[in-house]
């Protein structure tokens, strides 16, 4: 490969981990209801864990009918450069004492004591959750999509990976929500524009990348 371009593809993945940085930091800094801690961001930028994540996604697509599309979620995110997950660990077992009946339960003291959904793969986030501390997770998010505008760089926004990331324990035990939002610095968006099934007429290239993942690390492997 000629020289500049070489420079050019790792300054473009260094800008990624930059990029990744600076998002997690404005996500980290937006208000907060009640002004407490309740959400975390973490980042996922190795390919080889990109794809581990992707398949997660894929094999989720057959336990609900309605989760058809996560087939072509977990396409596009293979064309990230990275992922944020973005967590609410508060909304699941810690209610906001408010009684805002926005869970649909009366008070929260009855919301504590509700019967569970039970984890079954066709559920994607057991609840009830408390829903005014979940939508902590929406300033959060306003603050990675908001600075991505700032900076240039393309997303997506994800909840199937945020399910498949706790469904693998990828996310702390006390996650109830979680929402993927996919970066990537290229010329074109890998998030925009993109067929209804893309999964299925992007099968050739999905097993190029797969294989020019994959390989470096049984080489590491095997020689």
């Amino acid at each position: 490969m000629e020289r500049p371009l070489k420079q050019f593809a790792e300054d473009r993945k260094a800008a990624v981990k930059i990029a990744a940085r600076l998002l997690l930091a404005s996500a980290t800094t937006t208000p907060r209801v009640g002004g407490v801690g309740e959400c975390t961001v973490q980042i996922i930028d190795d390919e080889c864990d990109i794809e581990e994540l992707c398949q997660a996604v894929e094999d989720m697509a057959d336990d609900n009918k309605n989760w058809q599309f996560f087939k072509r979620d977990a396409m596009m995110m293979r064309d990230a450069d990275a992922l944020l997950l973005l967590t609410s660990l508060r909304s699941k077992n810690d209610p906001a004492d408010i009684n805002c009946n926005m869970c649909g339960h009366l008070t929260c003291d009855n919301q504590r004591e509700a019967a569970r959904l039970p984890e079954e793969k066709n559920i994607a986030f057991p609840g009830p959750l408390c829903i005014f501390r979940a939508n902590n997770i929406a300033y959060a998010l306003d603050g990675v999509i908001s600075l991505a505008r700032n900076l240039g760089i393309d997303y997506g926004v994800f909840w199937s990976a945020g399910a498949a990331a706790m469904r693998t324990k990828l996310l702390p035990r006390g996650t109830g929500l979680a929402l993927a939002v996919a970066i990537s610095v290229t010329e074109k968006s890998p998030f925009r524009d993109i067929p209804k099934k893309y999964d299925a007429i992007n099968e050739r290239t999905m097993t190029d990348r797969i294989i020019k993942r994959l390989w470096p690390q049984f080489r590491s492997i095997y020689s």
